[in-house]
């Protein structure tokens, strides 16, 4: 077995990309056509997804088959291949197979455990069958997956995984109130139409929300969701708007869910605290979809500050607007350049929000460190900022606050039901995106209230869906250490057959001598001689038969084959013809795609 897989999903890829280097059904058919054509592969498959883009491939070099099917994922998706390559994963032979076990279970989707995925490997290998591109290798890989992934739905709760996450994440909203009673009447925006938002929108129509918001990049998507949500009999209320449209729609909710691939945030701390200005408690009355911006106070007005931080002043004005890079001389701009090579993270730099990147070991980024540690070493504390430029305090100023949160980080943290404040909640927030699609500094924000994938795992650790991913994870190790087994079994089975062959012809060919010798035997006699000598040839070649079956089983044992044709010096056409013949049976005998 050479299988080897390249591909990119959610885990390796951003969203955009994802969404450039989609396969519709006729680039299927090309690529696998084309990737059959390529020299190194001898069979293929494509499971393509809205999260994913894996082409499989049965190949006798590996460097050649990644390089030749890394090119060919490129030119079909329409991504230049070196944009694509810093997003591609590799896996070969019992790597690949894990992977795949592992996908089709539901252990790689964004949603935990759905079933969806089953689906749509079933599709990828009645596709391949159609084209005559899944063989012998392809055909068992994909029916053992459609196998695994069934077994873990049925002999775990790893399909309950998904549901686990949404349901625990609003109950962590209500505090200490049952879902169903927090939820009734209430009025929810959920932004992403992707396999956990929906989930998060069937539970909100469950529990009992009467408005439900669907904010989705793709309308389409999202005008689907909410027909669903319609139609399941619920009696919630469903709506589609565009991304444009959810600042105004924070407006007059009362809980929002959000999970997107978004790589940045898709909720600032700025709109949501400008969403809650002036709302009452409670459900909110219908307002208008758009917010008037230019009115509007200053949108952290009563927020608890930053640890240490005093009050927000605006950083100086020129007519053309900000301009920091004036103030800050030409090493400081090339050690950030520095920095932003090496891809340290990127900090909010506060009131001017200018994006700063600063590493939370390394020292202050320009050397402001006494500052931090002993601010009163001066009598008035203003010595010290002599001769200091405004965007060198700016960038000393996210330095420190990022030590400040790389300390509390340290604290242990409370679980969201502890700090449910004494005053009403004016919205509520369940971010389940990874990264995270909600600003997390949004909780010190009066009256909103943050649930984040962060929390969750902090408050619950969720033991069930633990029990059930570890259940899942030891079914997906022994199925791959079972198809291994067999596949390597199978690659020495033409071999036996070819031995055993060459057996009976050197039987027939001594009777045939027999009989010229010894002309005056009957019937009786003949066959009694004949079965003598099969018997004597199959006990001299079980055990070594046998044997070399479970030792080939076993890893690294593909050299017995060549062993066996070396010793009994059989023909490699023969082998090779028993191979093609088996190859045909299996082939017929499994049929479509189950």
């Amino acid at each position: 077995m050479s299988l080897l897989v390249v591909g990119l999903s959610h885990r390796s890829a951003p969203v955009s990309v994802l969404e450039r280097a989609s396969l519709a059904a006729d680039a299927k058919v090309k690529l696998l056509h084309d990737t059959l054509a390529a020299e190194p592969a001898a069979e293929a498959a494509v499971l393509a997804t809205c999260n994913r883009i894996e082409l499989y491939a049965d190949v006798d070099k590996f460097h050649a088959g990644v390089a030749e099917l890394s090119t060919l994922l490129a030119q079909h998706s329409g991504v230049a291949l070196e944009e694509l390559t810093p997003y591609l994963y590799v896996h070969y032979e019992d790597r690949a197979v894990h992977h795949l076990f592992s996908v089709a279970c539901g252990l790689d989707s964004m949603v935990v455990g759905e079933g969806q995925i089953l689906g749509q490997i079933k599709d990828a290998l009645a596709l391949g069958q159609e084209l005559h591109t899944a063989g012998r290798l392809i055909n068992d890989l994909f029916q053992q997956a459609l196998r695994v992934g069934k077994r873990a739905h049925s002999e775990t709760g790893i399909d309950r995984a998904g549901q686990s996450l949404v349901t625990f994440g609003l109950e962590q909203l209500a505090v200490r109130v049952p879902v169903e009673e927090w939820a009734a009447g209430k009025r929810a925006l959920v932004i992403g139409a992707g396999s956990m938002s929906s989930l998060a929108a069937a539970t909100l129509a469950r529990v009992g929300v009467g408005e439900i918001v669907i904010a989705n990049r793709t309308a389409e998507r999202a005008e689907r969701l909410a027909e669903i949500l319609v139609a399941s009999g619920t009696g919630v209320t469903a709506s589609a708007v565009p991304m444009s449209a959810v600042a105004g729609e924070l407006a007059r909710v009362d809980v929002v869910v959000s999970c997107t691939g978004a790589t940045g945030l898709v909720l600032t701390g700025d709109e949501v605290a400008l969403a809650v200005e002036g709302r009452p408690a409670g459900p909110s009355p219908t307002r208008p979809s758009t917010v008037p911006r230019g009115s509007a106070p200053d949108p952290f007005a009563g927020a608890a500050p930053l640890p240490g931080a005093g009050p927000r002043t605006p950083a100086p004005q020129t007519p053309a607007g900000l301009d920091l890079a004036a103030s800050v001389d030409a090493d400081l701009v090339a050690r950030l350049a520095v920095l932003a090579g090496e891809g340290r993270r990127i900090a909010d730099g506060g009131a001017v929000r200018s994006k700063v990147v600063v590493e939370e070991r390394d020292g202050c980024p320009v050397g402001l460190e006494a500052l931090a540690s002993d601010p009163g070493r001066t009598a008035d504390g203003r010595a010290a900022l002599a001769g200091v430029d405004a965007g060198s305090l700016e960038l000393h100023g996210t330095w420190a606050d990022q030590g400040e949160a790389a300390a509390q980080r340290q604290q242990p943290r409370k679980g969201v039901r502890d700090q449910a404040d004494a005053q009403p909640v004016r919205l509520a927030l369940l971010d389940l995106a990874m990264p995270r699609d909600i600003d997390a500094a949004v909780h010190r924000i009066p009256g909103v209230r943050l649930v984040d994938i962060e929390s969750l795992a902090e408050t619950s650790a969720d033991a069930p869906m633990a029990a059930d991913v570890d259940a899942v994870r030891a079914i997906v190790a022994a199925e791959v250490a079972a198809f291994g087994a067999a596949q390597r079994a199978a690659h020495i089975t033409p071999t036996v057959v070819a031995l055993r062959a060459m057996a009976a012809e050197v039987v027939a060919m001594e009777v045939a001598r027999l009989d010229g010798r010894v002309p005056d035997l009957d019937e009786r006699q003949r066959a009694e001689v004949t079965q003598t000598v099969r018997r004597v040839v199959d006990k001299l070649l079980h055990a070594p038969t046998v044997r070399v079956k479970q030792l080939a089983s076993e890893p690294g044992g593909a050299g017995y084959a060549e062993a066996l044709r070396e010793l009994f010096d059989l023909d490699p056409q023969t082998v090779a013809s028993v191979s093609r013949a088996d190859e045909a049976d299996k082939n017929h005998d499994s049929g479509r795609a189950s």
